[in-house]
């Protein structure tokens, strides 16, 4: 009778333990400034456009090694940049080798996605939209399921070239590349 009284609370506890589960063990997910500069990645679309000059204006697509390729310029680097450095950057460099005083815009046209995956009713890639919070990805991608853990989530996100994983709530911000997982509630 003490075997079986000893596997049972074994039991128990292994359940109650992988209830215990999810974002509680992750490190919380540091706060993004709101209204930061946005700092462009691989997959990002820009749209430049170099006044008077149409051959060198264009929607430019950063490539998975993180540069653009300009007309006349080769390659830029943009991964990590401000628009307004990218756009210093390719002013002093249109200057050097092509135009004389050029002046040129750059606008993102698309943004790189986001991914959400777990208990939402469309997982997949999404569209991001600036200033997007974990609530907001959950919309877009149909909303939660009904088994759905609603208060945390865990979202990675590339830090100094690595992935971490980190526990965030419905109002932690999202950044385009981003990977939100929504767990399984428990009870």
């Amino acid at each position: 009778m003490k075997i079986v009284f000893r596997w049972m609370l074994l039991g128990v506890l292994m359940l109650a333990a992988g209830c215990a589960g999810g974002a509680r063990g992750l490190p919380q997910l540091p706060q993004e400034p709101v209204g930061g500069a946005y700092l462009l990645g691989a997959g990002d679309a820009l749209k430049v456009t170099v006044f008077g000059e149409p051959d060198l204006s264009g929607t430019f697509k950063i490539s998975d090694s993180g540069v653009i390729v300009v007309p006349l310029v080769g390659q830029v680097a943009a991964q990590g940049l401000s628009v307004p450095d990218l756009q210093k950057k390719l002013t002093a460099l249109l200057n050097q080798k092509a135009v004389k005083s050029p002046d040129v815009t750059i606008q993102i046209e698309e943004y790189r996605p986001f991914f959400i995956l777990g208990e939402v009713k469309n997982p997949g890639s999404y569209a991001y939209v600036p200033d997007m919070t974990v609530l907001t990805a959950v919309a877009i991608a149909g909303g939660f399921t009904f088994r759905a853990s609603e208060d945390e989530v865990s979202v990675t996100r590339k830090r100094n070239g690595a992935a971490v994983e980190s526990r965030g709530t419905r109002n932690s911000r999202v950044l385009p590349g981003d990977t939100v997982f929504v767990f399984e509630r428990h009870f």
